[in-house]
């Protein structure tokens, strides 16, 4: 087949689900495959196929922060090593944030696919880690102060080289982390779910031929924009600010101010964080990947859900930051709770201009954090150390026209929980507790989503721990006499007595404690019927 510009509709279809069931495949096999729960139960992953120029074809429906976020990463790395140096059989490692990279716990895998000796697709897998060194186990330290204390951070290195481990990288790497058994089991189940990608690949591309395929990749591309312009388009055009807040830098209680403005024109969309605050001493800094990954998301869930994940959905977008600011953190600020708590301000402050221009589609907010606890440390009955990772749902802010769901993962986050029983089974953690914190959210015509709360019991003597979440201060607000939905709260067990943390805290546990998380409700839609 020669080489054409567009694919009919139905070859178009065949190739958009061909190409993003690779992408399903490749996410199942890390999932099925890694060692730790945060990836086999959690799903903290994505993947995903690209060009060889970095731009996204297709992307499994995982995480909405790596929607926008892996692009530009693998764009950035690709660039970097040069994608004509790659070999069949290379495999690129790299979780730099200030690449394009979110945090350092999420480390990132690229494999090229080869036909006749050249680079036709590549692909990709990010998963977050349960180690990757710093100050505190499991890698999130909230009182970081520089990029150095969050880990080990990884310039594009071939981890393998022509099928063969580089052992000499994969020690440096694993000698730097708590966990080396879960990490190096992890590494290399997304190493092996890229070579699966790559055999998929080579089957369709010998299916097809490479001038057919490349034609299929530039024109899923360029459906995704013609479909994403064509939903802006039926957008009213206006401009609209809003500004939220955090409510920690992670160092200490303090309000940062996240300010979005959108100017909608046309089938053209601007996004403007440039006021946002600068950067902070502390861990909720994020890099501009993930500012563009939070645009990425709005517009999918303000316009249309069915858009395709490709690089045509941002076409029309331009993001705007500023280098220096806190959502587009520069070297060497500490990033590891930019994800987890700016991220879903972003996300806030941008449905809260959304909503002047758009209001019958923008629900109100929901509980405003990813919710992360980490404990971890030296477990005495295996003589290896131990490293907890998870993130809580909470409640889903109440939509136009239906309530909000009780405790899930909204916006940026789509992971699920750590069921009980793995929990009692791989950590010295006791589940006492697991529940929906009912009537958390807030009341209005619709009620926003109520909250869940979880609480942990240490059963060894030490250990250290990490709790971030938001929205304590500053509820999840509630739109058109929609009432706010309750705030989180952080309590630890001492001496029978419990005892409240802040928003973003670490401490000590000792055998018997216990440390409880409520997060917080979504916040309510309307006037309260009377």
């Amino acid at each position: 087949m020669t080489h054409q510009l567009s694919l009919d509709p139905v070859d178009l279809e065949i190739a958009r689900n061909r190409l993003e069931s690779i992408a399903e495949e490749v996410g199942t096999a890390l999932i099925r495959t890694s060692y730790s729960p945060n990836i086999k139960d959690r799903r903290d992953c994505s993947a995903g196929v690209y060009r060889p120029n970095g731009e996204l074809i297709a992307q499994a429906e995982h995480i909405p922060l790596h929607l926008g976020l892996m692009p530009v990463l693998i764009r950035n790395t690709l660039a970097e090593i040069g994608v004509d140096s790659l070999a069949p059989g290379d495999v690129v490692i790299t979780n730099n944030p200030y690449q394009g990279g979110s945090h350092l716990p999420d480390i990132c895998l690229i494999t090229p696919v080869h036909l006749d000796g050249e680079v036709v697709a590549v692909v990709a897998n990010m998963a977050h880690h349960v180690d990757v060194g710093g100050l505190a186990p499991g890698s999130m330290a909230t009182h970081a102060t520089e990029i150095f204390q969050e880990g080990i951070r990884i310039p594009p290195l071939r981890m393998i080289r022509q099928g063969e481990i580089q052992q000499d990288i994969l020690d440096l790497l694993l000698t730097n982390v708590r966990t080396a058994d879960k990490t190096r089991g992890d590494l290399m189940a997304q190493v092996a779910a890229n070579s699966l990608g790559v055999r998929r690949i080579q089957e369709l591309v010998e299916d097809w031929g490479v001038a057919r395929f490349r034609t299929a990749g530039q024109a899923l591309i360029d459906y995704a924009e013609r479909r994403t312009r064509a939903a802006l388009g039926a957008m009213p055009d206006g401009s609209a600010r809003f500004v939220d807040y955090l409510e920690h830098t992670g160092i200490r209680e303090d309000d940062v101010p996240i300010v979005a403005t959108v100017r909608k024109q046309g089938d053209e969309l601007v996004v403007d964080l440039t006021e946002c605050a600068d950067q902070v001493e502390g861990a909720v800094n994020c890099s501009y990947a993930v500012a563009e990954a939070c645009a990425a998301y709005a517009v999918k869930a303000l316009t249309d859900p069915t858009l395709p994940s490709n690089e045509g959905l941002i076409r029309p977008v331009t993001v705007l930051t500023r280098p220096g600011s806190v959502v587009a953190a520069q070297y060497p600020a500490p990033v590891s709770h930019g994800n987890t708590q700016t991220a879903q301000r972003i996300v806030d402050a941008l449905f809260g201009a959304f909503e002047q221009i758009v209001p019958e589609r923008v629900p109100a907010a929901a509980s405003g954090s990813m919710s992360i606890v980490t404990i971890g440390g030296h477990d005495p009955e295996t003589g290896r150390y131990f490293s907890y990772v998870e993130t809580y749902g909470g409640g889903q802010g109440a939509l136009p026209n239906m309530d909000g769901a009780d405790a899930v993962h909204t916006h940026m986050t789509n992971t699920r929980n750590t069921p009980c029983e793995v929990i009692e089974r791989e950590y010295p953690l006791r589940v006492k507790r697991y529940a929906i914190a009912h009537g958390t959210g807030g009341n209005g015509r619709f009620t926003g989503g109520s909250g869940l709360v979880r609480e942990l019991q240490l059963t060894v003597g030490r250990a250290s721990a990490v709790v971030a979440t938001a929205r304590v201060t500053r509820c999840p607000w509630g739109l058109h006499g929609g009432e706010p939905g309750s705030p989180a709260q952080v309590h630890v067990l001492r001496n029978g007595t419990w005892q409240q943390l802040a928003v973003m805290d670490r401490l000590d546990l000792h055998r018997g404690e216990s440390l409880r998380i409520q997060t917080a409700g979504g916040g309510g839609y309307g006037q309260p019927d009377v």
